[in-house]
């Protein structure tokens, strides 16, 4: 089984009328020999990620793959931290300049699928634990109890459609900006 830990818990007031202020959930995966950060954003400083790591027993090298559930900014500011691991995204698995496909079935305990309506290329990273499937899905939903409308949405409808997806196959749900919640 792998194991999910919340790096960095996320926050937006997005939801709140005046200033937007927003950082994502930073989550660690491990699988075996893979170590996996996904949306590693924005953070007040850098060092907030590092020391995250290091509370976790791991150095920035030794990351082997840095991931993305979608490509607004607020998500993927920090993968140049991880200059020795691959970049997941949608459209491919990066190293360096070279790019291949990724399979859905990532790893024996991590299987990836499309989640779109948010965003076009939204992914989810589905992860099998000892405590159940954990659903790492971005701004699939933001946080617990967020509005159901989403005023970012490329495709409301079809976000919908991704929302029940992600509720049918999850026990837990690490949102785009909050703490783990149970489905």
């Amino acid at each position: 089984m792998a194991d999910v830990q919340i790096l960095i818990a996320g926050y937006t007031s997005a939801d709140h009328p005046g200033e937007e202020k927003t950082q994502p959930t930073v989550t660690l995966v491990r699988d075996g020999d893979l170590v996996m950060v996904i949306d590693p954003g924005v953070v007040e400083n850098q060092q907030v990620l590092i020391d995250s790591l290091e509370a976790q027993g791991l150095k920035v090298d030794d990351v082997k793959v840095v991931a993305i559930t979608h490509s607004h900014l607020d998500h993927y500011r920090n993968v140049g931290l991880f200059a020795q691991a691959k970049t997941l995204e949608y459209y491919g698995l990066w190293q360096g300049n070279q790019v291949a496909d990724w399979s859905e079935q990532f790893t024996p305990h991590i299987r990836i699928i499309k989640t779109p309506g948010h965003s076009a290329d939204s992914l989810t990273f589905l992860i099998e634990t000892e405590k159940g499937r954990v659903a790492v899905c971005g701004d699939v939903f933001w946080k617990e109890n967020y509005p159901d409308h989403d005023p970012y949405a490329n495709d409301p409808e079809e976000l919908k459609v991704s929302r029940q997806k992600v509720l049918e196959l999850a026990d837990w749900i690490v949102p785009g900006h909050g703490p783990r919640f149970a489905v």
